[in-house]
C-alpha cells in the first residue's frame, strides 16, 4: 500500500503542475494576442490596512443597468469608441449573437446589484497611491471567448500609468 501511496501523491503533483502550466500559458497567450480595451473607472478608496496599497476597481459598464433577470454568469457585450474605450451594449448569457465590432467580456453577478468581470483590484507598490489616483481607465486584454486580464491603469490622456 505504501508503494501506491507515493505513486498517487506523485501523480497528483504532476496533474497539478500540468494544470498550473496550462493556466499560465493561457494567460500569456491572452497578454500577447488579446484585444486591448479601456474600461471607464468609478472612483474608490485606494488603501487597505491589511493588504497594503491597492485600488478597488469599479467599471462604468457594470453600473446603471436595469436588467431584472440578469443571469449569474454571462457576457457583457461592448463596442469601442474612437479612443478604444468600451461602451456597454447589452448583457447576454451566451457568446452569440455578436455583431461586427462588438467584443465579449465574461462576467459573474453575485447579486442583482453587482457585476464583476474578474479584475476588481489593482495592487501597486506601497507609497505609489498618488500616481494611481489619477487613473480614469482600467485596461484589459480580452480574447474571442470573453476571457479578460487586467493589464494596467490609464490616465485621462489614455496613457499607461507606470
Amino acid at each position: 500500500m505504501k508503494k501506491y501511496k507515493w505513486l498517487i501523491i506523485v501523480l497528483n503533483l504532476l496533474i497539478l503542475l500540468v494544470y498550473f502550466n496550462f493556466s499560465i500559458a493561457k494567460k500569456e497567450t491572452l497578454l500577447k494576442d488579446g484585444k486591448l480595451i479601456l474600461l471607464s473607472l468609478a472612483p474608490v478608496d485606494p488603501r487597505s490596512l491589511m493588504q497594503g496599497d491597492y485600488m478597488s476597481l469599479r467599471y462604468s459598464i457594470s453600473e446603471d443597468f436595469n436588467e431584472k433577470h440578469l443571469p449569474k454568469r454571462g457576457y457583457c457585450v461592448v463596442k469601442l469608441d474612437k479612443n478604444g474605450v468600451a461602451v456597454r451594449q447589452r448583457f447576454q448569457k451566451n457568446t452569440t449573437p455578436l455583431k461586427q465590432g462588438e467584443y465579449l467580456i465574461e462576467y459573474n453577478s453575485p447579486d442583482q446589484w453587482n457585476v464583476n468581470i474578474g479584475a476588481e483590484s489593482f495592487f501597486f507598490q506601497e507609497g505609489q497611491s498618488e500616481k494611481y489616483e489619477k487613473a480614469k481607465y482600467g485596461a484589459v486584454k480580452v480574447d474571442d471567448k470573453g476571457n479578460s486580464l487586467l493589464v494596467g491603469l490609464y490616465d485621462e490622456n489614455l496613457k499607461n500609468i507606470k
